[in-house]
């Protein structure tokens, strides 16, 4: 049967090769953030991904950490699944054109992907605070964009949590974004997938919006999240 994708970037054929592997109405979704190029990570993504079976993997940004991006970009576009991915604020500007240099990953930064009838999209890095500045005119651009995009089925990738939510450092402080928060409410996606908080990985609904922060920074290997057409997604962390 023939798998209905729809996909608004020029990629290889071996991103839409992988697609076709996809199960109609049953997406097996991985997700991971904060890898942080550390190769026994991305080891054991590798081996999640085969013993799951997981037809995707999304990667909700510090993939890289600062320093010789190239291989480890590299090593994620070498997976057996399509990649979908959003920069952190651990990646420099330079990992993006990276994501668009290899064949088997995409950026999802300010765009939209459908696979399979389920639409993803996503921010890059961390929505600066707003102020009376450029940033400020920045940020306004941004949420902008991404308020086009996003959808009540949408499958929003982003870094930072929504503020207030599985954001807290040190068990005390909230550290996510309030944009990302403002998203959020007025939109409402199905599913909204993040990390940048190490130590606060778990599950959350904002409204009827599932938020979950699959941070791998402290511990954990990540979320297995099945999305089947009329029915909540089903949530396992690794």
């Amino acid at each position: 049967m023939q798998i209905p994708v729809e996909k608004k970037a020029n990629k290889g054929d071996r991103f839409n090769k992988n697609l076709n592997k996809l199960e109609q109405y049953n997406m097996r979704i991985y997700a991971v953030a904060d890898i942080h190029g550390r190769q026994n990570r991305y080891s054991m993504i590798q081996e999640k991904v085969s013993s799951h079976h997981a037809d995707i993997l999304v990667v909700a940004g510090d993939i890289t950490n600062y320093f010789r991006p190239y291989p480890v970009i590299e090593r994620l576009n070498n997976f057996s699944i399509p990649v979908l991915a959003v920069r952190g604020n651990s990646d420099r500007a330079v990992v993006e054109s990276l994501f668009n240099a290899f064949d088997n990953i995409t950026s999802l930064n300010l765009k939209e992907i459908s696979l399979n009838g389920v639409p993803f999209t996503g921010i890059s890095g961390t929505i600066p605070v707003p102020f009376c500045t450029r940033i400020g005119l920045r940020e306004r651009q941004i949420k902008n964009k991404i308020l086009q995009l996003v959808t009540p089925d949408s499958v929003l990738v982003v870094h930072p949590p929504p503020w207030g939510v599985l954001d807290r450092v040190l068990n005390k402080f909230h550290a996510g974004s309030r944009s990302i928060k403002d998203i959020i409410i007025k939109k409402q996606p199905r599913l909204v997938l993040c990390g940048h908080i190490h130590e606060d990985p778990g599950i959350a609904y904002i409204n009827q919006t599932l938020v979950i922060n699959c941070s791998i920074g402290k511990s954990g290997a990540g979320v297995l999240i099945e999305l089947r057409d009329n029915e909540k997604p089903k949530v396992v962390f690794l």
